[in-house]
């Protein structure tokens, strides 16, 4: 583990003319990253599912921008629906220089996407890997552009069933967001050695915001009632606030020093708050084998075929 000197946004060097793409933007971890690239100078792109909820968190996000700072744009996209990726993707005109794969759902009832796959393991890999795959080309064509995927620490409880990928035989909550997680880790891990077989400029890297306070709570919890209340105090004492659970997301994606395959989380003994440091994912989430199977899995069921080497 590395230190990150008590770094925080403050820290976050001139992104002045680089495009950037924040998934979930709405509210939590994805609304403070969208600002915290916009206000130092970003063209930030607010990816929301829900345009009304979408459109208020880009007001909330230029209310705060100074002069000098960059724009924050909404663009709508369901990660849970391949039709909406490939809309979104189809529209993006240009190069893209950031990409932040931050939404995400956490431990939720049983359900299927549009697609049919089990909506964690749709929502927050299998929409991500198809998105990222379509938005390669405009990723390649910046000049040095970089990919993060915010994973989480409950990839530590996540196996990789490939018997059962989509949770159809047995389906539990909390195992089938570990997979989603560890599917994260492994797909980051996997872009960086295809990028690095292609020469490519763009990087990869992975983060965790620990024990932070936003909606994904309300995923298995609810809004209200004696659970989301427990739960959101749990989340109060033991983490901390979103504002700071994206700072590993936005170290990853803007710092000089990273490299490709880092990945990131708060710095207490935890991981559940603090400032960015790198940190270890387990073994299963550095399983090379596994890895490519799940990636040639993945493009099947997708149908996003990525153009790098194998």
């Amino acid at each position: 583990m590395s230190t990150s000197n008590g770094w925080t946004a403050d820290d976050i060097p001139d992104l002045i003319g680089l495009r950037a793409v924040v998934t979930g933007a709405n509210s939590g971890l994805g609304l403070h990253t969208a600002l915290e690239l916009a206000r130092h100078g970003a063209y930030t792109t607010l990816a929301c599912r829900n345009e009304e909820r979408g459109r208020a968190a880009v007001e909330k996000v230029r209310a705060q921008l100074g002069d000098g700072a960059g724009t924050a744009d909404l663009a709508i996209l369901d990660l849970s629906d391949l039709s909406s990726v490939r809309r979104f993707a189809e529209s993006w005109q240009g190069p893209l220089d950031i990409l932040v794969n931050n939404a995400g759902i956490m431990a939720t009832p049983y359900s299927r996407t549009a697609d049919g796959f089990e909506s964690q393991l749709g929502t927050n890999h299998l929409g991500h890997f198809a998105l990222t795959g379509l938005l390669l080309p405009a990723l390649r064509s910046a000049d040095a552009a970089r990919v993060v995927s915010v994973s989480s620490l409950g990839h530590r409880m996540g196996r990789i069933d490939f018997d059962d990928l989509q949770s159809e035989g047995r389906y539990q909550r909390w195992l089938a967001y570990g997979q989603s997680k560890l599917a994260n880790l492994l797909f980051i891990r996997e872009l960086v050695r295809r990028l690095n077989r292609a020469g490519s400029t763009v990087a990869a890297a992975a983060a965790h915001p620990g024990g932070s306070d936003t909606e994904l709570f309300t995923g298995f919890a609810g809004r209200s009632g004696p659970l989301a209340t427990f739960a959101k105090r749990a989340s109060s004492l033991i983490g901390q606030p979103a504002a700071a659970g994206a700072w590993p997301s936005l170290y990853a994606a803007t710092m000089p020093d990273v490299v490709p395959g880092d990945y990131f989380g708060p710095d207490s003994p935890t991981e559940s708050r603090g400032n960015p440091v790198r940190v270890g994912m387990n073994a299963r989430a550095r399983d090379a084998v596994v890895g490519r199977r799940l990636w040639d899995v993945s493009e099947e069921l997708t149908g996003v075929t990525y153009d790098l080497p194998r």
